[in-house]
């Protein structure tokens, strides 16, 4: 039985990595992207691919004392980070400025008094477009503001050597 399973597991994964890629620019409906863009520059020059630190608005933001990250790979439509309480990883899809999260998500599961993670993730649920004005990243709802998030500064000591 378990082997039965794990053979299943095998095949739905592989199957999901034969997604076909549209190339029409036409389409309205936003596919996932689920192998490398033909346009290897234009990943490159993204502005939304790396890390990014969230500005916090309320003091809420930060009631865990950890400041939430969106780490954005746009060769594999992943993105991971910090919740400002636990760490968690999920596929997205990008066709334009149109940006939504996927609701499956892997996340470590630690318990942060005073901390309203719900709120968090509902956000990136909710968020179908960006923007980034002036270096500030924008996740939003239509044509609300959700978030605004800052490239991360690498303060590590590997970093400055």
């Amino acid at each position: 039985m378990k082997y039965f399973l794990f053979t299943c597991l095998i095949s739905i994964i592989t199957c999901q990595n034969n997604v076909p890629v549209s190339t029409d620019n036409t389409d309205t409906n936003i596919m996932l992207f689920d192998s490398v863009p033909a346009d290897k520059e234009a990943v490159k020059n993204e502005t939304l691919a790396g890390k990014w630190q969230l500005q916090p608005v309320l003091a809420s933001d930060t009631a865990s004392g950890r400041i939430p990250t969106l780490n954005f790979d746009l060769t594999k439509n992943r993105v991971n980070g910090n919740t400002g309480c636990n760490s968690f990883g999920r596929s997205f899809i990008l066709k334009g400025n149109a940006l939504s999260f996927s609701s499956h998500m892997i996340s470590t599961k630690m318990a942060c008094p005073g901390y309203n993670e719900k709120v968090f993730l509902d956000n990136l649920l909710k968020t179908n477009r960006y923007q980034i004005k002036e270096g500030v990243l924008q996740l939003m709802y239509n044509t609300t503001i959700l978030s605004n998030w800052v490239r991360h500064a690498d303060t590590s000591i590997s970093r400055q050597l």
